[in-house]
């Protein structure tokens, strides 16, 4: 594949073709550029002093259809670790464009240009190779050295797919449009297009190894299956240390759960389980005692987590389905300041747990007034938010912590209809 240079690669062979069928064509001189019509136009000289140029101007560049879903996903489940690099499937879209001052000669520049991409519709590779490798000064009079040394290892000539000329045809209206854009005077033109280039990364990824043996197996129950995990209380999210009930079917022997959080990256097992049917099972959610600070906290993040189970089935693990749960942040019982003072700018730190991270997003609302959480930069259970300003509330109200979408627990969801909890709370003067 190639690599991000072959754009620049594709238009340093044109030119250099170009130049090489010029050379041989009898009109004399013919300068041969990769500039913007603009540019081309300010630097030529008006009336008869004007010299002969063609000029290549890559005007746009669009995806491949056929290849742009090639090697997707790249990306694993947790959401971070890569499985592949796909390559990046594009199509130049080409103008070019004749300068002459004297009769006929614009059409002559072009009539050979034309003719060299119908003799050549696909490049050979051992053409590229030999013009990027030996690329100068003097092959392209206005190619930065620097660039001039880089294009050989393009990998141009050695990507999967060729490289093709295809003529395009643009209407008056789309040229019309085009040179008014441009703000240069119209020339003749012909447009046309080269695919494809593929340019893939050489990032690292994890492949995975190949397998030995396949067998597969008819299995005389239905496969075990998740319907939904339900918080107790009837709570909509779950807190540390909560027992969550897991309902499906054909669970008997389920041996753990699989937590994920792609945004986070994480990916935690969970075992034992308890209470273990076939229509149910339950788990407690991780609380460890982790005091601060903590670089690395061991804890469950608040968030949204894609929940599986292991069952096993015959001699084999089977991964069920996903389900949704909610974890939430809990503001720890201790805290309780009974009043606020209001005013600008008032700060309020607010112990919690699950440890909240950088990137996260944390809210605290004091009944309905919310401020953001001060930047921070490493995992912290105090974090720290400042009120531009805190209005008088003239009552005890709730208070939520929020993060990534998710309240802390407020309502006791046991009583018909759900009354608020009687803490967190707090009272604005």
């Amino acid at each position: 594949m190639s690599n991000a240079l072959a754009i620049s690669a594709v238009t340093a062979v044109l030119e250099s073709m170009l130049n090489g069928v010029y050379s041989t064509s009898g009109l004399g001189s013919v300068a041969v550029s990769a500039k913007a019509p603009d540019l081309v136009q300010a630097s030529l000289a008006s009336g008869s002093d004007g010299g002969l140029q063609v000029n290549l101007f890559l005007h746009q560049v669009t995806y491949n259809a056929a290849w742009r879903n090639v090697g997707q996903p790249s990306i694993g489940p947790d959401g971070s670790t890569r499985l592949k690099n796909p390559p990046l499937a594009l199509d130049l879209h080409y103008l070019l464009t004749a300068y002459a001052s004297d009769d006929c000669e614009a059409e002559a520049l072009l009539g050979f240009a034309i003719q060299l991409m119908h003799e050549i519709p696909v490049l050979p590779r051992n053409q590229i190779a030999t013009i990027l490798n030996n690329l100068s000064s003097s092959t392209l009079g206005s190619l930065p050295s620097t660039l001039s040394s880089l294009l050989g290892a393009s990998g141009l000539a050695d990507q999967v797919e060729m490289i093709k000329i295809t003529p395009a045809t643009l209407g008056r209206e789309e040229l019309a449009w085009l040179w008014t854009a441009l703000k240069a005077d119209y020339r003749p033109t012909f447009p046309f297009q080269v695919s494809l280039v593929l340019i893939q990364s050489q990032a690292p990824a994890l492949s995975a190894l190949p397998v030995l043996q396949r067998t597969v197996s008819a299995l005389p129950n239905l496969p075990a299956t998740l319907l939904n995990a339900e918080p107790p209380n009837d709570q909509p999210a779950a807190c540390l240390g909560d027992t969550v009930t897991v309902q499906g079917d054909n669970l008997t022997g389920a041996i753990s759960i699989v937590l994920v959080n792609s945004r986070l990256g994480i990916s935690q097992t969970i075992t034992p389980l308890s209470a273990v049917g076939d229509v149910s099972f339950q788990f407690a959610v991780p609380n460890p005692v982790l005091p601060p600070p903590q670089t690395n906290p061991t804890d469950i993040p608040a968030g949204i987590y894609l929940l599986s189970a292991q069952v096993p089935q015959a001699s084999y693990i089977l991964t069920t389905n996903g389900v949704a749960l909610a974890v939430a942040p809990k503001i720890d019982p201790a805290w309780a300041p009974g009043t606020i003072a209001s005013g600008s700018d008032i700060t309020v730190i607010l112990p919690c747990a699950p440890y909240i991270r950088p990137g996260q997003v944390a809210a605290l609302i004091i009944g309905d007034q919310q401020a953001p959480a001060d930047p921070f930069t490493t995992p912290t259970n105090s974090p720290s938010f400042t009120f531009a300003n805190l209005e008088s509330t003239g009552h005890a109200v709730p208070v939520r912590l929020r993060v990534d979408g998710i309240d802390s627990p407020i309502m006791d969801m046991s009583k018909s209809p759900p009354v608020f909890l009687a803490t967190p709370s707090v009272q604005v003067t």
